[in-house]
């Protein structure tokens, strides 16, 4: 006696799948965040104050 193939997956088995596939690229997304906070980007040192009273007078 032989099996019946079957072609198409399950509904059950397809959305575990798609769920599988959602959780897995949602915890990337974590840890990407997570590494993306660990790395210290340089900041400038001090503050830049823009005089714009000269701007203003020209108006």
């Amino acid at each position: 006696m032989q099996l019946k193939y079957n072609r198409q997956p399950s509904l059950g088995s397809s959305i575990i799948k798609l769920l599988i596939k959602l959780l897995l690229i949602i915890v990337v997304f974590i840890f990407f965040i997570f590494l993306i906070e660990k790395i210290s980007f340089p900041s400038p040192e001090k503050k830049y104050q823009i005089d714009v009273t000269n701007e203003i007078k020209k108006l």
